[in-house]
């Protein structure tokens, strides 16, 4: 069977960005070298050079693509218009449910792109926090439609949004799937206590 031209070389990219998410979620990024991440993926240090000219750019393409799918993965979770989810209560019970699971299953990658922001140049940062601000956006348009619809009791929006993000992104600083609770499970109550936090109904 013939090699797909490049297919070495996204392979070789793939296994760089995981042990990347990896050691840098386990070190951090300070501490991660260049050269213990080559050893992990088993590649001489100079050939990481060949993906990522720096190792600046390579902790900024992974929080690129770690909020790229996360916008696309809400893009695709959202409840189709004119569907009766697509109200206020049924988009937030859906984005609550889609953040949480996209989470849990990129513990790294989400570690990485909460705690790395530092370490970013002031355009890298621009860059990746206007994403954030895109995502948050559409929990802030949730709760604002809710709130006009007399649906949700908000004071603040942009506070509420906050609170949201930070407890439903916190699940995975303890959730083990061995532990009492599934992922089912936490999403469920997670979702309840949402709906608490906007005095809606759950």
């Amino acid at each position: 069977m013939a090699r797909t031209t490049g297919s070495d070389g996204e392979k070789t990219e793939a296994a760089i960005r995981e042990a990347a998410l990896g050691l840098i979620a386990r070190l951090g990024f300070e501490a991660m070298s260049m050269r213990q991440l080559a050893a992990s993926v088993g590649v001489q240090p100079a050939a990481l050079y060949r993906y990522f000219t720096t190792k600046e750019a390579l902790l900024h393409a992974l929080m690129l693509e770690h909020m790229e799918r996360l916008i696309a993965s809400w893009g695709e979770a959202r409840p189709a218009h004119g569907s009766d989810k697509e109200k206020p209560a049924g988009r937030l019970a859906k984005f609550v449910e889609n953040h949480i699971r996209f989470h849990l299953a990129r513990r790294n990658a989400t570690h990485v792109s909460n705690l790395e922001l530092r370490s970013l140049s002031s355009e890298r940062l621009e860059q990746i926090l206007a994403l954030r601000s895109q995502y948050e956006g559409e929990l802030r348009s949730i709760l604002t439609d809710g709130q006009r619809e007399g649906v949700f009791q908000i004071d603040d929006v942009a506070l509420t949004a906050m609170a949201i993000i930070q407890m439903i992104t916190g699940v995975i600083v303890w959730f083990r799937p061995e532990l009492r609770l599934s992922e089912d499970e936490v999403a469920a109550n997670y979702h309840t206590m949402t709906m608490r936090l906007v005095g809606a109904e759950a």
